[in-house]
């Protein structure tokens, strides 16, 4: 007898986080090549104020943390726990590699710091069940 177990709509989520997990990462890499390949610094103005952010260092990055979060998503479609361990962390330093932006980008990163944190509520909360439905 097989036994049956009640699965909520957060196993949906949690496919959804993974495949977020895999654009956003896939951002990261476009925005740390471009930044790698660009000019040496990035500049921008805000409330008068001139930000000055080393390029290379912020392209170094945003590239390695953009392959950890794309591989970690197609990872996580498999349940596997070590792959939701990652899920978190790398999200957890996404969200922080955001809020360095916040001066420059505001609307982007506090976006992609939302995202971040959906990602992690669906994962912590629900993320056994995906494990629990074979997928």
């Amino acid at each position: 007898m097989a036994e049956s177990r009640q699965l909520s709509g957060w196993v949906g989520w949690v496919g959804f986080a993974a495949f977020i997990l895999i654009l956003s990462g896939l951002f990261s890499i476009i925005q740390g090549a471009i930044a790698l390949i660009g000019s040496n610094y990035y500049y921008a103005v805000g409330d008068g104020t001139l930000f000055l952010f080393d390029l290379t260092g912020w392209g170094w990055w945003n590239l390695i943390i953009g392959v950890v979060l794309t591989l970690t998503g197609f990872a996580l479609f498999s349940g596997a726990t070590w792959a939701r361990v990652v899920a978190i962390i790398a999200a957890i330093l996404s969200a922080i590699g955001q809020l360095l932006l916040v001066p420059a980008q505001p609307w982007w990163a506090l976006i992609v710091i939302a995202i971040d944190v959906l990602i992690i509520y669906a994962i912590t909360a629900h993320g056994r069940e995906l494990q629990s439905t074979g997928e």
